[in-house]
């Protein structure tokens, strides 16, 4: 019998233990989209229990954390007081420890102990019998534990963090001329709050996006010009990423007089059609794409993720707390007018594709081979598998897929999308199942065993692509 998150841990094949020791377990990570707190790696702040850092912290009264953790609790029948509530920490601890030795093949359960061996050396499984031990003994370690370290640890070579268009970027300032970290932390523009046009919030948003430029907005010609502008201040902050995610994919290409009535119409408070919801989307993701192709941004569209499910949870703890799920909504039709929209005038640059629901995979794919062009090797990019399939089959699956509709070798590879400064074991996660899919595939007999090939790829996928695809213009 295999012991239990061994060295060789998911490594089923001499090739693989070979490719993920001698060339993906020591690479640096770049991480090109995650929602870390900037402010906190700026202040290297050092958590007082594992439980902030593990589970769910407490800021400006509001829970922050990992609400995949917290789905799986719901689902074990905890009480949401033992969750985001007022239990103790420790109450809390133990309440995640009772979940995760039921959470069998649940990626959790492979993520929190490659999490507590790598930065706790803590081997043995965590459950409800020695919780109340390895609560202490995470603690006892936590003070040697700062945000910086944990980075450094995890050998991040770059990381983009998700933020506001609005920001003023002044962490990301301070980073930048602080020598003493080596550590990049770039901003990422995240545009969803101007294209959800249909959200009770969005004259407010622009509001502020008017108080920021320092002029008023009454048109979309003004938005697009103060949105512009902020684009060029990320721009000149380091930003190369460009961050967008949609419940529904909507494009209507209309004239200006039509886009112009849509935006005042929701200006004003006022319930928009589906047609002019569409048709001011597509004006603003055009001009976005554009945009992008102007900065040298890349371009991530997060696709059918559809947020907040549950009302009452809602009201009562706010977005992103774990009632998330995936929408069944039409998807390549929309997306395929999008993409020819910019290429029609030469405007398309590069773009990362995540569709949530795995249904879409292979039309997905079907789609990015209209699009690619030199000279960038796969400039239209499929990308990893996230959110409710980052687990061993996902990962597989979106491999494979890529693999059979275009170039893995090509594939820009693995990216954290947490909230938790532990999350980096996720990528020695991806690099095992990609050492041994490579592996079985050779071992299969179905791809020559040409060492230097495979040795190439298998870096290139773990790091090297990212590198040049966020860097390289």
């Amino acid at each position: 019998m295999k012991a239990f998150n061994d060295r060789d841990f998911l490594l089923t094949n001499q090739t693989a233990k070979d490719l993920f020791h001698g060339q993906a377990e020591s690479l640096p990570v770049f991480d090109f989209h995650c929602h870390l707190p900037v402010e906190e790696i700026y202040e290297d702040r050092v958590y007082d229990s594992i439980t902030d850092l593990w589970l769910v912290d407490k800021r400006n009264g509001k829970a922050f954390g990992d609400h995949y953790k917290w789905r799986l609790m719901r689902a074990h029948g905890v009480k949401e007081d033992l969750i985001t509530g007022e239990a103790s920490k420790k109450e809390k601890f133990l309440a995640w420890a009772d979940t995760l030795e039921n959470a069998f093949l649940n990626p959790l359960y492979h993520w929190s102990h490659l999490e507590m061996k790598k930065y706790f050396g803590i081997e043995e499984p965590l459950g409800k019998d020695n919780a109340e031990d390895i609560y202490q003994r995470m603690n006892e370690k936590l003070p040697s534990l700062s945000v910086r370290t944990l980075l450094l640890m995890s050998h991040v070579h770059t990381l983009y963090t998700t933020d506001d268009p609005l920001s003023d970027l002044s962490y990301h300032k301070l980073l930048k001329d602080d020598p003493s970290f080596p550590v990049h932390v770039l901003p990422a523009f995240r545009a969803d709050d101007f294209l959800k046009v249909y959200h009770p919030d969005f004259p407010r948003k622009v509001q502020m996006l008017s108080a920021t430029v320092g002029y008023s907005i009454e048109s979309m010609e003004d938005l697009k010009r103060a949105l512009e502008e902020r684009l060029s201040y990320f721009q000149e902050n380091g930003c190369r990423a460009f961050d967008v995610s949609f419940e529904d994919f909507l494009f209507v290409p209309a004239s200006k007089e039509e886009e112009e009535d849509a935006f005042l119409k929701a200006m004003m408070g006022k319930k928009l059609t589906e047609k002019e919801k569409g048709i001011y989307m597509a004006s603003l993701l055009l001009f976005f794409g554009k945009a992008c192709k102007r900065h040298h941004f890349v371009m991530q569209l997060h696709l059918k993720a559809l947020r907040n499910l549950n009302t009452r949870a809602f009201e009562t703890l706010g977005c992103d707390s774990g009632y998330d799920a995936i929408s069944d909504s039409s998807l390549i039709r929309p997306l395929s007018s999008f993409l020819d929209g910019l290429e029609k005038e030469d405007s398309l640059y590069k773009t990362i594709i995540y569709p949530l629901d795995s249904r879409d995979y292979e039309t997905v794919l079907s789609l990015i081979g209209c699009f690619q062009k030199a000279p960038y090797p796969s400039k239209v990019q499929f990308g990893a598998a996230w959110w409710f399939n980052d687990h061993k089959k996902g990962m597989e699956r979106q491999m494979r897929d890529l693999a059979e509709y275009g170039l893995l070798p090509h594939f820009v590879g693995m990216l954290t999308d947490s909230r938790s400064f532990l999350s980096y074991a996720r990528h020695d996660y991806f690099r095992r199942i990609l050492c041994d899919l490579v592996g079985k595939t050779v071992e299969n007999g179905e791809y020559p065993f040409q060492e230097k090939r495979l040795e190439k790829m298998v870096r290139d996928i773990s790091f090297e692509n990212a590198l040049n695809f966020f860097v390289k213009d």
